[in-house]
Formats: C-alpha cells, structure tokens, sequence
C-alpha cells in the first residue's frame, strides 16, 4: 500500500429527521445542542460509527464497542498486551500497533496499560497522533427538539405478593429535522508515521457515505438519519493549496428564501466557491 501523499479536505452533510442523533447524558440524553439551539454531534460519536463501517469492511479495529468485539477481548488493555507482546521500544510499539489496528493509524491512539499483574513491571505508555481529523458536528440552523413519555408496562419482575410490579415512565428526545455539516481532513505528515495510505483514505470516504448502514436503534431508527452528500478535496501535495479552514469555508448552505422552518434537506442551497486548481469530488449518500 502506497502511503498518503496529498492533503485532502472533506464535508458531509447529514439530515436528521425525528431521530436523537447525540444524546448528551448530562442532560437527561437530549440531543446535543450548542448555546444558540443548533445541533451538535461529537466528534466521539462520529469517530464511533467510522469505526463501526470500518469494522464491517473487515478492517481491525482497537477501539470496539462491547457488543461489536470480534476477538475476544474484554477490554482495550486485553486487547494491547496479548496482541502486541514483543517491541524493542516505544516506536516499535507505536508502529506495529498502527499496521495491526486501522483505526489507531488513522485517529491515534494513547497506550497507557500496566502489564500483566507484576506489580513491578514496567507499564506500557505510548502515544500515537494520527492523520485523520473530526470537528464536532453542527447543524445549519436551529433545531426544534421535541420529547414524549414512554411508559413500560411490561411486568419486568415479579412481586412478593404475586402482583404486577408498576409501570416504568421515561422520556424519548427526538430532533424534529436538521441539516449537520461534518467537517474533517487528513494530514499527510502524520500519515507517513503512521503508515496511513491511500487505500486507507479511500476507506475512510466510503465509510462516509455509508456512515449510517447498521447503526439503527429506537434512538435512531433505519431512515432517520441519512448522508445526503459528501464533498472530498484532495490537494496536489502535501502540505494542501489552500487551508482546510479556507476549504471548509468554501461550501456554503443556507436556507432557501421564503423557508421559514426547514424540514428536508431540500428546503437549503448548497453553494461552493471554486479554488483555483482545487476541485472536489461530489458524492451521493447511499
């Protein structure tokens, strides 16, 4: 595989209609939102699905959720000390870890572990910047977050007594529609240390486009939250021509005239600036 020599830039846009895109646990799992009532996706939570489309294309990956672990391990330490069990020094550690987990060459990693039980031994302590870049995630404009009650009425236990237990009452968040716009790029520098490669990138943009396949749940079910486009720049070197801030700036969208409260992806004009000798690649969303 060859590795990255051109800067690229990339935006997706995504449409959420009645789904909870982010729920922030400090606040009841609303969805997230800024100061001035726009949506908001954490980087975390974007990285988590590039994992998970990763994954599903056969690629290894470190960080896993519990219920996607494919190897066995319990947990991230488990799963460092008995993959990688012979390294010379830090950098060797920090190599052989980016060639065996797609996700550490592509985000980084910290290895921070104690090794197995000797309480005298020297624990592991590696650090890994990778070339892939998330910013968090915000919507266009404002949101409308609307909230039900759900109730349980299904006798989860049963009672000393023999009778029903009583019914449970929760709430459900739902953003009614939004237009988020995810921002990244890849640095060709910490591409070379990690071994990060143009067949890695070309991955990471197909994980993009699919960037919702297998990620259903009452919270998001299947069509509630859907790529629209995808915008991916790729720079004749490696430095970039232009700055990502100055590429990311060069698409504008904004509600269409006369639309006073959006509820597709087509209620919005999507602009772009050209740039000299800088053209994107324009993707549908599956």
């Amino acid at each position: 595989m060859s590795i990255l020599q051109n800067k690229i830039d990339f935006i997706v846009l995504v449409a959420v209609t009645n789904a909870n895109p982010n729920g922030d646990p400090l606040n009841g799992n609303r969805p997230r939102t800024t100061y001035t009532g726009k949506g908001e996706i954490s980087d975390v939570c974007i990285k988590r699905k590039i994992r998970n489309r990763i994954q599903d294309m056969g690629e290894r990956i470190f960080v896993q959720s519990d219920e996607r672990s494919d190897d066995g391990f319990a947990s991230l330490s488990d799963r460092a000390s008995k993959t990688i069990t012979q390294f010379a020094n830090r950098d060797e550690y920090a190599k052989k870890a980016c060639a065996e987990w797609f996700d550490v060459r592509a985000f980084g990693q910290v290895f921070a572990f104690k090794k197995a039980k000797d309480k005298d031994a020297e624990g592991i302590s590696v650090g890994v910047r990778g070339p892939v870049s998330i910013h968090q995630a915000t919507s266009i404009s404002v949101v409308d977050i609307n909230s039900i009650q759900i109730t349980k009425s299904v006798n989860s236990e049963t009672t000393s007594d023999g009778k029903k237990s009583s019914d449970t009452m929760g709430t459900k968040h739902m953003v009614e529609f939004g237009l988020y716009e995810i921002k990244g790029s890849i640095n060709v520098q910490l591409a070379e240390k990690t071994g990060f490669s143009d067949e890695d990138a070309d991955k990471i943009k197909e994980a993009l486009r699919t960037l919702f396949i297998n990620d259903a749940s009452s919270a998001r079910p299947d069509g509630s939250m859907e790529v629209i486009r995808v915008y991916w720049w790729r720079h004749n070197n490696k430095i970039g021509q232009y700055s990502s801030a100055k590429v990311h700036r060069s698409l504008t969208v904004r509600i269409k005239e006369g639309i006073q409260n959006p509820t597709t992806a087509d209620d919005y004009n999507v602009s772009i600036e050209e740039l000299d000798g800088l053209v994107p690649e324009i993707m549908n969303g599956i």
